[in-house]
């Protein structure tokens, strides 16, 4: 793992915090290619469930490094992990601002946790680009039509409170307690089997362009594997018995 990209087990949940705080952990391809790593990592462990992805220094992400971006181009990785995010559940802690790739990276998790003082926003057209990684897409999914389409022309952000309001941000918390809420949210879905969460995390994800019988075909394979799993067998052993599961994510 490179220093720019450090990653911390909490039990079932992988804590991943981007590092280069003087650069308000703007992306450059060390620190693509250590969020690649750690995704890695998150997703082929049976002993994890989720993660949550934060910045340190007291910001989540300015977006892509300008000046590195200006010498050495895009950031080498960084489109994949845009593109895909994590197979399994992946929460953002957003503090400070998340700005331009900095949103986009918080568009590829799958929730939003933020301190209730921070702005969120794509200013890409000022500075002669688009918002290519995503957020053209993600957004208009989430917030108004309208919110979404100025937000991209103007480059204007929107505050931590509007983005609650609309859907884009679960839950907000004082400054400073991102992370921890986050972390409280991860744990708590990593009590559920890891295999039902991420089937289940990928057919909400799927649902979307399908007609209900497309739907009910889709989610055929997703339900034979997971009822076929050792943790489905765990489950309601467990419950007989009156303790908690031993997940494997078998």
């Amino acid at each position: 793992m490179s220093d720019e990209v450090l990653v911390e087990r909490r039990d079932r949940v992988l804590l991943i915090t981007l590092n280069r705080p003087k650069a308000k952990n703007a992306v450059n391809t060390a620190l693509a290619q250590g969020l690649s790593a750690a995704i890695d990592e998150l997703d082929s462990d049976d002993g994890l469930t989720a993660g949550v992805l934060t910045g340190a220094g007291g910001s989540f992400s300015a977006g892509m490094d300008l000046k590195a971006f200006a010498t050495e181009g895009p950031p080498v990785g960084f489109d994949k992990f845009l593109r895909d995010g994590a197979k399994k559940p992946l929460i953002a802690a957003i503090e400070g601002f998340a700005l331009a790739g900095g949103l986009e990276m918080a568009l590829s998790c799958d929730l939003l946790v933020a301190a209730n003082n921070i702005r969120v926003g794509i200013p890409e057209v000022g500075v002669g680009l688009l918002a290519a990684g995503g957020a053209l897409m993600r957004l208009p999914r989430v917030v108004p039509y309208g919110v979404a389409m100025e937000m991209a022309l103007t480059g204007d952000p929107i505050s931590a409170q509007q983005a609650y309001e609309y859907g884009l941000i679960s839950r907000l918390t004082e400054p400073g307690k991102a992370a921890d809420e986050a972390i409280a949210l991860a744990t708590r879905i990593a009590k559920n089997a890891p295999l039902g969460v991420a089937a289940s995390k990928q057919l909400i994800i799927d649902s979307t362009g399908r007609t209900e019988k497309e739907f009910w075909a889709h989610q055929v394979p997703f339900m034979r594997d997971v009822f076929a799993s050792e943790d489905a067998k765990e489950g309601p052993r467990s419950f007989a018995e009156k303790r908690a599961p031993k997940w494997r994510g078998k």
